[in-house]
């Protein structure tokens, strides 16, 4: 779906938007279902999660990178309206993607409570201008139900921290816990945050439930002191190929790939 302008000018003033629906039908069930071909279904995780001890080892042990085995996952994270959202957003078609994350979590693999934090130096070596003028967003497409029991991502609102120095990047916990919101919403739900927003990831409440969600993150192209992925560093791996054979010319430049009219481009390459 095209994300009415009503929650892009809630992402410019507060920081954030949850948009339901953003996913839905065959694309949605499609995407849920090559979830399980890379990690465990929760039924069978919850039988046995002695047998997943890789998911206790840190909080992001749930985390695979881009590329991925099916095209229902890899197209969500430059699905044509979120693309779309991005330029609105940020100002510019001329946009990297300069992240993606598939991330599951699951009830009592590991305490997945965060302490609220700014989102650089693993995404900028900078701190974020408050003019927003080299603005990263940070996307969340929900690919199960989250509730408030399900570990949602917790946020605050600018209005909360426009006096906060950027630095440290990080807060005693509990420091924003009254002015917080969780992003929660059906699977298909799309949460959009810029990195200059505090928030923090929080722990499941109840046993037996788990989370999915694919991470996209856009930047305007060009700045060169932020990022996160190399993507010629992931151009081995063996889904890549078929994947960015599919995608198209535009898909294929939020990559970096040179673009048509480049001066790489000459009879040889």
């Amino acid at each position: 779906m095209r994300i009415p302008e009503k929650h892009l000018q809630e992402a410019r003033d507060r920081g954030f938007t949850t948009v339901e629906g953003f996913i839905a039908g065959d694309e949605l069930r499609q995407a849920r279902e090559a979830l399980w071909l890379h990690y465990p279904r929760p039924e069978e995780y919850f039988a046995n999660p002695a047998a997943y001890p890789a998911f206790g080892r840190s909080q992001f042990s749930g985390i695979q990178l881009f590329p991925y085995k099916s095209w229902s996952l890899n197209r969500l994270a430059f699905h044509p309206d979120l693309v779309e959202a991005a330029e609105r957003l940020i100002g510019t078609d001329d946009l990297d993607l300069y992240k993606v994350e598939l991330w599951a979590k699951y009830a009592g693999a590991i305490d997945y409570e965060q302490a609220h934090h700014y989102d650089y130096g693993n995404h900028s070596l900078v701190v974020p201008r408050r003019d927003r003028r080299d603005l990263q967003i940070t996307t969340f497409l929900l690919l199960s139900d989250v509730t408030a029991e399900d570990g949602p991502t917790k946020l605050v609102p600018r209005e909360f921290t426009a006096d906060s120095e950027f630095v440290p990047r990080e807060f005693a916990k509990g420091t924003f816990v009254e002015e917080e919101i969780a992003a929660t919403g059906p699977a298909g739900t799309l949460l959009i945050y810029a990195t200059d927003v505090v928030h923090r990831g929080s722990n499941f409440r109840q046993p037996g439930r788990s989370r999915f969600a694919l991470l996209a993150d856009y930047q305007r192209k060009g700045v060169s002191w932020a990022g996160k992925m190399a993507w010629p560093n992931r151009a081995d791996d063996p889904n890549w190929p078929a994947t960015m054979a599919r995608a198209s010319v535009r898909e294929r430049d939020l990559f970096g790939f040179p673009a048509p009219g480049d001066a790489y481009w000459d009879e040889q390459t």
